[in-house]
């Protein structure tokens, strides 16, 4: 995602790897914006299942066990987020908590592939999850204080907006 970044220990490292790194920060409020346009139980669920299967790619990383396609995969999850957020594309819960779980791991496995061995993982995780909850808070806020004022379309331009970020990236 963007090793050699500086020294990544503790929970300041963790909780700052998901904002310094586009393909996460966006993806992560693509997320936000995507639950706000799903609303009722999707509003907690879409942010809090992707922090958990986060977690648990991480946990894989660290582990040791490899993930193919990481890299693929978090860009892909910034084009997928951003185009249901931009379509303000209703799924039931289910299938949306399964879509976001799946691409959550990518993004884990890139932020626990990164914890160095001198770094106490568990702060590091604890870091770079608080972080995911928060920009996942922004994408919710934004979307429904653009709701409340009538300019709904505004949330899903920056949808469209955060799908055509992931597209000029996938082209470099």
């Amino acid at each position: 995602a963007h090793t050699g970044i500086g020294e990544t220990t503790g929970f300041f490292h963790g909780f700052v790897h998901p904002v310094v790194g586009s393909d996460h920060l966006l993806a992560m409020v693509a997320v936000g914006l995507w639950a706000a346009c799903l609303g009722g139980r999707a509003l907690w669920s879409g942010p809090v299942v992707f922090t958990a299967a986060m977690v648990a790619g991480g946990a894989l990383a660290f582990a040791g066990m490899d993930v193919p396609f990481v890299e693929q995969g978090i860009l892909l999850s910034v084009l997928v987020f951003g185009f249901f957020a931009a379509g303000a594309l209703k799924l039931p819960v289910v299938y949306s908590s399964v879509l976001v779980a799946f691409f959550a791991l990518f993004h884990g496995h890139a932020h626990g592939s990164e914890i160095p061995a001198t770094a106490g993982a568990m702060m590091y995780t604890a870091g770079f999850a608080v972080s995911t909850l928060l920009l996942c808070s922004v994408g919710i806020s934004l979307g429904l204080f653009f709701q409340k004022i009538g300019s709904g379309k505004l949330g899903r331009l920056i949808g469209g907006l955060i799908m055509l970020c992931g597209a000029v990236a996938s082209l470099s």
